[in-house]
């Protein structure tokens, strides 16, 4: 209904200038338990239709709820007017965008997964079953299970036309218990990837390994000791590595964050990382597989394609829209991205990997004579100077090559590009966080990943 409602506005109106024409819907549905007890369930939807146009550099952007033709002519009238009076008021005087080749692709399932509430109050019951059953002496046990499907159709001036549907299912477990001295501990796993949620998880059994992986690690982090502070040599998990390379590295090099100041301006061209290290934001496949969020055509209706970022330790790269991508005479890959219809499109990561090396994580942890294997991350910042601090829920001792006792919560701190410096060996197998979200001003989702990492860091200690 909407291809021909904007179809037809396309041929009794045309496009006058630089035109965007999104219409998107977002579904998500969300259950979880806390002890047994329902403390989510919620079901949300949010569609509608959004306009953007480009006058003398300035950008007039409006959205609304009203999918008829009507509609469509309204909020493109809006949009329009926007940009007159701010380019009246403002002069930008630059040019529009440069046209790029017209496309026309659909990606994602054609069927919807549309399961009732009750399926996910039921797999959830089911697991949270299976844990207080088998391990009754947590203090507490968290368990939720969410899906997000979004799905946009695009027209712009330049003749793109897009349709695009990704799904995201995700089910998340917490465990707390209690140490020798009465203190709580725990341990958070989020699980999930790309598609429906019964093609991504064949039921609550298929998550009973994790839960038993989880609560045995749980039980050493009861044990554990604390981290020594200062700067140590540490190995880092890839789930781990790909959480730093997205907010320590990822958002100093977004073009916007560039030229508001970041660091990765005066960095271009420059080393930023040891030789061994090469960073890319995929658009949609990596190493001949689907990648956790496939972006096919942004919303400006770029074909997307890979962005190098980093290469060879040098960095070579941004990530752009149309505008900035103009402003440094480079290539725009597609990384304008919105969440929302009401959302204006946004720079925005896609799947940021540093790329895997040679050495086998065996031989990484027998190389260190004192130091740390850090596992994963439950929070941290990093800012424009690539500044970062995050904290560890999970890590070991390494003495004298071998893993020995866990260790409690600690911190990690740092310049992304500095750490980046000591890296003297990769893995050669990669992990990807596939159930990652981006706040950059809107809520995205986005993949992270890469090898395990040997470098210098700082340990907070206790």
């Amino acid at each position: 209904m909407l291809t021909d409602h904007i179809e037809k506005y396309v041929k009794e109106h045309g496009f006058d200038g630089y035109t965007e024409i999104r219409a998107q819907s977002n579904s998500s549905k969300r259950f979880a338990l806390l002890k047994g007890t329902m403390v989510s369930n919620s079901a949300a939807t949010s569609r509608g239709i959004s306009a953007r146009v480009v006058r003398g550099g300035a950008y007039g952007f409006a959205s609304g709820n009203d999918y008829s033709p009507e509609g469509v002519a309204s909020t493109v009238k809006a949009a329009r007017d926007n940009a007159e009076f701010l380019e009246s008021r403002e002069k930008p005087g630059k040019p529009d965008f440069s046209p790029v080749a017209p496309v026309t692709r659909f990606d994602g399932p054609r069927v919807d997964d549309d399961l009732p509430r009750k399926f996910y109050a039921d797999f959830s019951g089911e697991l949270d079953a299976y844990i207080a059953k088998k391990y009754p002496g947590l203090v507490s046990r968290y368990v939720g299970a969410s899906v997000l499907n979004m799905e946009k159709l695009l027209y712009t001036s330049d003749g793109t036309v897009s349709h695009s549907l990704v799904p995201r299912a995700s089910v998340y477990v917490g465990l707390t218990a209690e140490d020798k001295d009465g203190q709580p501990v725990e341990l958070f796993d989020a699980l999930g990837d790309y598609g429906y949620f019964t093609d991504v998880f064949t039921g609550p059994e298929s998550i009973f390994p994790k839960v038993d992986e989880l609560f045995e690690k749980l039980m050493q982090k009861r044990e554990g000791v604390y981290a020594e502070p200062g700067l140590k040599t540490v190995i880092f998990h890839p789930d781990l590595a790909g959480m730093l390379a997205h907010e320590a590295v990822g958002h100093t090099v977004e073009a916007d964050f560039v030229l508001s100041g970041s660091v990765g301006g005066p960095c271009f061209g420059k080393q930023v990382a040891s030789e061994l290290v090469t960073m890319v934001d995929f658009a949609n496949t990596a190493f001949g597989k689907r990648c956790p969020v496939p972006v096919y055509v942004d919303d400006e209706g770029v074909l997307a394609c890979d962005a190098v970022l980093i290469k060879d330790g040098i960095l070579t790269g941004y990530m752009h829209n149309r505008e900035s991508a103009a402003h440094f005479g480079h290539e725009a890959c597609g990384n304008a991205r919105a969440y929302s219809f009401s959302d204006e499109p946004l720079i925005r990561m896609r799947n940021t990997c540093i790329l895997p090396g040679k050495d086998k994580l065996e031989d990484m942890i027998a190389s260190v004579d004192d130091g740390y294997y850090f596992v994963s991350t439950g929070n941290g910042q990093a800012d424009a100077t690539g500044e970062f601090m995050f904290g560890v829920e999970l890590g070991y001792e390494i003495k004298k090559g071998k893993l020995g006792r866990a260790v409690k919560n600690t911190t990690i701190s740092g310049v992304a590009f500095e750490m980046l410096k000591t890296v003297d060996m990769l893995s050669d197998d990669l992990s990807w966080v596939c159930t990652g979200m981006c706040g950059k001003k809107q809520p995205i989702p986005v993949g992270m990943g890469g090898p395990a990492i040997r470098c210098k860091v700082n340990v907070g200690g206790r």
